[in-house]
């Protein structure tokens, strides 16, 4: 894993854990953010977006369970993954964890090869999770998109029927203004569909997170104005 780009944080009322656990992930390359507090630890969630959110549960005040509550039910917070840290473990404490929706948990005292690995562990599939739902964002869009083609070709195909009476029309030596206002309604009217479907495919694609451009598909998306250009200049 490149770990190098990977951001953890840190929430624990004391210090020394705080410094022993910052310690042990700098070495091996993590960049690391601190709280001391379960409300500091939220805002930093927040502000910062870690990749991962290592949280003790005995804190005074909000608790480790209270804070993975409101983190995981918070739309800005909600896909990072968190590790529990307690002195003790019980079936009873896996368990409030699980259902408060922590990834994981890990004992004091540290070991650091496990703390590592179920960092790693972690990050895996938080990074899994992300692709899966990011192919599943494409696969609807590319659907709309089918979709779109089909209402898109029935307009395209009236205007250029249009655009070629006209270019008739203006190869007479007299030329019926009426009929090159009715063919010339054609184009307006087709403009407006192809922009309307358009319209609603930028609208899914923002809504979805569809990036502008996918390298992997080597898909541009084509801009409402953009279309409106090259019809004209047609």
């Amino acid at each position: 894993m490149v770990k190098e780009t990977y951001k953890i944080l840190i929430i624990d009322d004391r210090p020394d854990n705080v410094y022993y656990l910052q310690s042990r992930l700098q070495q091996e390359n993590f960049f690391v953010i601190s709280a001391f507090s379960g409300p500091e630890g939220i805002e930093k969630a927040k502000s910062e977006k870690p990749d991962l959110i290592l949280l003790d549960i005995m804190m005074p005040g909000m608790d480790g369970y209270e804070v993975c509550k409101i983190l995981t039910n918070d739309e800005q917070t909600k896909d990072i993954p968190i590790i529990l840290v307690t002195a003790k473990v019980d079936a009873r404490d896996v368990e409030e964890g699980l259902k408060v929706g922590a990834f994981d948990y890990i004992k004091k005292p540290f070991d650091k090869v496990e703390l590592v690995a179920r960092i790693n562990s972690a990050l895996r599939y938080a990074e899994m999770k992300r692709k899966t739902i990011q192919q599943e964002k494409y696969q609807i869009f590319e659907s709309t998109v089918l979709t779109a083609n089909h209402e898109i070709k029935q307009p395209l195909t009236i205007m250029s029927l249009a655009i070629n009476a006209i270019k008739r029309e203006l190869n007479k030596e007299n030329i019926d203004k009426n009929f090159l206002t009715e063919k010339l309604n054609y184009l307006e009217e087709g403009i407006k569909k192809i922009t309307t479907v358009l319209n609603k495919l930028n609208a899914i694609k923002k809504a979805e997170g569809v990036s502008e451009y996918d390298k992997e598909k080597d898909v541009k998306m084509v801009s409402v104005d953009e279309l409106k250009k090259e019809l004209m200049e047609d």
